[in-house]
């Protein structure tokens, strides 16, 4: 092996292009494309005080009743961010007392801004919590929360940091769900359109309170395999979302989705304005004069009732598994 291809490698190890995810800025409500942040353990000793380091980077827990997160003053808001990169993780309104002894939120910022892993440290199986930037150990997150997630983000104080910031109000963002067979690939789809803020995968339209994923496939609780999303309607319309699912699947199967089968897997649009609804139904009769299609569409268009969220493990499931959606956010419009 010569010098000149040793160098080479060398060389090529550091001309590679940086890593690029996805994170959502609460201040200005958008979805920007930042660089994957790889620091060494000496860099991030000499930018964490030791107790933010062992936390943050070796995983360690402080405390009960230790840490506590700033409070933003009377008639201010704001956002906790990770104390290594920065990156927004809870706001200020998501965050309830627990009474565990650490602080405790019931909503990330985004999906997008964390990331979650099975820790199977001290004897149990728990689901760790890091930031999706720059990999920081935050917490973990537990099922015993609050409506209307049910969740409990249970964070290390130390990890955290405060920033008052005028945010985008909720209100600017609208909700939006779709069936469309196995719920995995639609949330993979749908989590590359520029405008949609959050996604969660779950069940919704059945006749059964708090479904798990085994009584929703028995295909007896009603429920089908369901994506709720979050988008800013500045960036992507409604329709623009419609002609995604329509594309991404056949509309004309009523129970089945590529192998899979079952009541379950049915197509279906949940929609939560008037104008959602029309704008679904004048889509819907449009695509049903087109030809396109041999059979007659099936997709059910019904109003948004209760939503539960699925398991953990199938939340960015493709993305946890390495896994690719069959299909591509589609070029064109119906």
């Amino acid at each position: 092996m010569g010098l000149g291809f040793l160098l080479g490698t060398y060389m090529n190890t550091f001309s590679q292009p940086p890593e690029k995810i996805k994170i959502f800025n609460a201040a200005v409500g958008q979805v920007q494309v930042v660089e994957k942040i790889y620091k060494t353990n000496q860099e991030w000793q000499k930018l964490l005080t030791p107790e933010q380091y062992n936390v943050t980077r070796l995983k360690g827990t402080e405390p009960p009743f230790t840490g506590r997160c700033v409070l933003p003053k009377k008639g201010q808001t704001g956002v906790y961010q990770c104390v290594g990169c920065g990156t927004d993780l809870f706001l200020v309104s998501t965050k309830f007392e627990s009474g565990t002894g650490w602080p405790s939120f019931w909503d990330p910022v985004s999906d997008l801004n964390i990331k979650t892993e099975i820790d199977n440290s001290y004897g149990s199986s728990r689901v760790e919590v890091l930031c999706a930037r720059c990999d920081a150990h935050l917490g973990h997150v537990f099922n015993d929360g609050p409506a209307p997630t049910g969740k409990r983000y249970c964070m290390n104080a130390v990890a955290l940091k405060f920033k008052e910031m005028d945010l985008v109000k909720k209100e600017k963002l609208e909700k939006a769900a779709f069936a469309a067979g196995c719920f995995w690939g639609t949330e993979s789809i749908f989590k590359e359109v520029k405008g949609v803020v959050k996604t969660t995968v779950g069940y919704a339209g059945g006749n059964f309170k708090n479904p798990t994923y085994e009584d929703v496939c028995t295909g007896k609780t009603g429920h089908a395999e369901t994506l709720e999303l979050e988008f800013d309607p500045a960036v992507v319309s409604y329709d623009d979302l419609l002609n995604i699912f329509w594309q991404m699947h056949d509309p004309t199967t009523p129970n089945r989705q590529g192998p899979d089968v079952g009541s379950q897997y049915r197509s279906v649009i949940f929609y939560y304005t008037p104008q959602q609804e029309k704008l679904a139904l004048e889509l819907k009769d449009k695509l049903a004069k087109s030809g396109m299609y041999k059979d007659p569409i099936s997709t059910q268009i019904v109003a948004a009732g209760d939503f539960y969220p699925a398991e953990e493990y199938h939340q960015d499931y493709n993305q946890k598994n390495g896994l690719k959606p069959h299909c591509q956010i589609p070029k064109r419009k119906l």
